[in-house]
């Protein structure tokens, strides 16, 4: 049986708190107990009397279990509707999760102690601020799920205040904005380079063609993954735009289908391409970066990622007089406000020809 009772306390500050017990009891033993402090009296008596509402129809021995956060997260890694539909980035982060001291600990017994050792030995062994507060943000995100897909207790309310304490500690904090665009000479040295790399292919391996996926990159402003993912069919000849499918968007997954404009030369690049199959540019995404990156490190030139090429493109918009409302149909941002601060870094010695 289920029953609450109510507890007053009063602060030094002369302010009164209520804290609310509720036990569950079965032949006089107590095989239960929580408890919740609130500020009114009012608000005490009805959570206590919701709790033991809650108890009595669910029973106590149906209460989620907690477990070590290892298993939480082994469950989550063999839920394919959830794997299936976690990014590259998220299932790495997991992974390491699974093998850091954190995970030894109980899910529902997580405190900001154990978030601030998981942090110091994270950034002992050399990881920054931005890659550890991944860990943080994935990590609060597989508990959220404990409870209603693998009825598992975990307690992620505690990281409303860990974040910010790991935030004040500096053990945790947002990426640097980038800001690297290609210079003329080094994207004329990347074209040279990947035309060479075009021409060579050992044992008969597919022919990519770089430098056409290069130069369509930059003027339409599409990630790697969907340059190598639009199809023919897709293709509006008429009005020169193309459907860019399940287009990146942090608030949903799928089904972010978008019409963009092929600008520039880039519809003359995409429409040129042989017919060999459903996709225009029918290449693995990671052996375009793969070759990218190899000319790139042989020229010689630092801290350049093909991502960045986004941005380069982004900034010619704006540069070429574009408003950001038109450059957003492009790059297919929902934030005006992101594409502003993140994907433009124009050239400041450029303004003298508009003043001229």
């Amino acid at each position: 049986m289920a029953s609450y009772s109510i507890e007053t306390r009063k602060l030094k500050s002369g302010e009164l708190r209520f804290k609310v017990t509720v036990v569950v009891k079965k032949d006089s033993r107590i095989i239960h107990r929580e408890s919740k402090t609130l500020k009114k009296k009012a608000l005490a008596k009805s959570y206590g009397m919701r709790r033991v509402a809650e108890l009595e129809s669910e029973g106590v021995l149906n209460r989620p279990k907690s477990v070590p956060l290892a298993v939480l997260l082994d469950s989550f890694m063999a839920e394919p509707e959830l794997w299936n539909r976690t990014g590259r980035t998220k299932r790495y982060v997991i992974k390491l999760l699974r093998d850091c001291d954190v995970a030894k600990v109980e899910s529902n017994e997580l405190k900001t102690s154990d978030l601030i050792q998981h942090c110091k030995n994270r950034k002992g062994a050399g990881a920054g601020g931005a890659t550890i507060y991944h860990d943080i943000a994935y990590l609060r995100s597989v508990m959220k799920k404990a409870k209603p897909v693998f009825n598992i207790a975990a307690n992620f309310q505690i990281f409303d205040e860990a974040v910010p304490v790991l935030t004040d500690m500096g053990l945790i904090g947002k990426s640097q904005k980038r800001t690297r665009r290609p210079t003329s000479e080094e994207l004329k040295l990347l074209k040279e380079g990947l035309e060479k790399r075009e021409s060579f292919r050992p044992n008969g391996k597919t022919r990519i063609p770089f430098t056409d996926i290069l130069e369509f990159s930059i003027l339409t402003c599409m990630r790697i993954g969907e340059v190598c993912s639009i199809r023919w069919e897709d293709l509006d000849q008429e009005n020169k735009t193309v459907v860019v499918r399940d287009r990146k968007d942090p608030r949903k997954k799928t089904g972010n289908h978008m019409l963009v404009p092929l600008l520039g030369e880039s519809f003359d690049i995409a429409f040129k391409q042989p017919k060999k199959s459903d996709r225009i540019f029918p290449y693995n995404p990671r052996s375009v970066s793969a070759g990218f990156q190899r000319v790139r490190n042989e020229l010689g030139i630092e801290d350049l990622r093909y991502h960045d090429l986004r941005r380069e493109g982004a900034s010619r918009l704006f540069e070429k007089g574009y408003s950001i409302e038109e450059v957003a149909q492009v790059t297919g941002h929902r934030s005006l406000n992101v594409l502003w601060q993140v994907y433009t870094q124009l050239f400041p010695q450029r303004l003298h020809k508009k003043a001229l």
